[in-house]
């Protein structure tokens, strides 16, 4: 029998026309799927599969979304122009909220409504113990949709509003099992559903800075997906709840949690790089690693990881970014940033799942402020039927 043709990382980074590092991001995102070689220390990939993968990618075109809201440039990340990574650390989640809905960089309070609060509280409390924090926050968006009756307003200062209210809402709904004085942003609101130890102003500044680096970013799966009901007309609540349902993939938001896995074993071990090994030796993708849009590294991370706290965690998480860089040429993604600032505070392994939901809630209602504005239903694949034949008679 012919052995099946391999190729390696390089000549599958050739036929693609993208780095190395591209490729590595393809895998680990499962969009293509790579084997170890006999000495155990490089990729291989079957021609068959590339050969697949380039004809999915000829076949498969992406509409274009003009919009005004995020720009990925020059290996950075900009919100109307300002860029992301500095915005982080001297502004407030809350004014990076107004910037995405207005273009102006206003400071206003997120404050939930005691009428949905009444609904989409004992709601989520009736979930089973091990939900998700996920979990509670899609039952929180559809109960408290219920409890309002002008939800299916879409002129703009109405779904400002309702935004407002609704980020509010999906934080001070979830449970805690500490009860602060009022908090004072949202950041520190959703510090006590996530965590069980008093933050201090440097922990909150982080979170607050993860909200922000998570905002938005661009036409990501799941913001199309809120684009496309907020191109039905369908309220608010609803666009979030597409948004939210997208988010769910391990692929996409939930990302986090396999990367927190990871650190957590390596940071529980004498040489943490000896759970990259096993990653290897299975011949799995080491997760937190790679992004197609940001083959030099992902701005956000490195902002998020150069912040972290002194401590076996950033020691752990700086030792496997540097193993990996050297041997591999990949670079740390924000989910390994969040799963690194999740595991340092003792937070589920879920939590990082969370802060991007709660944080790219903001850039769902931005998108759909555009999207109200556009042609409706202008989204419409078609499909390319590839079933059984039809037999006539």
């Amino acid at each position: 029998m012919t052995a099946e043709p391999m190729l390696t990382t390089e000549d599958v980074a050739r036929r693609l026309g993208v780095k190395p590092s591209t490729v590595y991001a393809y895998v680990s995102r499962g969009l293509l799927k790579s084997r170890r070689n006999a000495e155990g220390k490089g990729s291989l990939f079957a021609r068959a599969d590339v050969d697949t993968f380039v004809a999915h990618r000829k076949r498969t075109t992406t509409p274009v979304v003009q919009t005004g809201i995020t720009l990925i440039q020059f290996g950075s990340l900009f919100y109307r122009g300002l860029e992301a990574t500095k915005l982080a650390f001297t502004t407030r989640f809350e004014s990076v909220v107004t910037l995405l809905w207005t273009g102006d960089l206003d400071d206003v309070a997120l404050t939930p409504a005691p009428d949905l609060l009444a609904v989409a509280r004992p709601t989520a409390a009736g979930l089973p113990a091990g939900a998700r924090t996920t979990d509670h926050l899609r039952v929180i968006v559809a109960a408290a949709a219920t409890a309002d009756p002008l939800r299916f307003d879409t002129a703009r200062t109405a779904v400002a509003t309702t935004g407002r209210v609704l980020l509010a809402t999906m934080v001070e709904a979830l449970p805690s099992a500490v009860v602060p004085v009022p908090p004072a942003s949202l950041a520190e609101a959703l510090w006590y559903r996530l965590c069980l130890t008093q933050p201090t102003g440097s922990d909150l500044r982080l979170l607050n800075a993860a909200l922000i680096l998570l905002a938005d970013h661009d036409i990501a799966a799941s913001t199309l997906a809120a684009r496309v009901a907020a191109s039905t007309r369908a309220n608010p609540y609803a666009v979030v709840g597409a948004g939210l349902a997208a988010l769910d993939g391990p692929l996409h938001g939930a990302a986090s949690g396999l990367a927190h896995g990871m650190l957590a074993e390596a940071a529980s071990r004498n040489d943490p790089v000896a759970t990259i090994a096993d990653y290897l030796r299975a011949g799995d993708p080491i997760p937190g690693f790679g992004h197609h849009l940001y083959p030099d590294g992902d701005p956000r991370a490195t902002a998020l990881i150069a912040e972290l706290p002194a401590g076996r965690v950033r020691d752990v998480t700086v030792r496997i970014i540097e193993t990996m860089r050297t041997r591999s040429g990949v670079h740390p993604n924000i989910d390994l940033a969040l799963a690194a600032f999740t595991l340092q505070y003792g937070m589920p392994a879920h939590a990082g799942e969370a802060i991007f939901a709660v944080a790219r809630t903001a850039g769902w209602i931005a998108h759909a402020l555009e999207e109200y504005e556009a042609r409706p239903l202008r989204f419409r694949f078609s499909a390319q039927y590839a079933g059984d034949p039809i037999t006539a008679g």
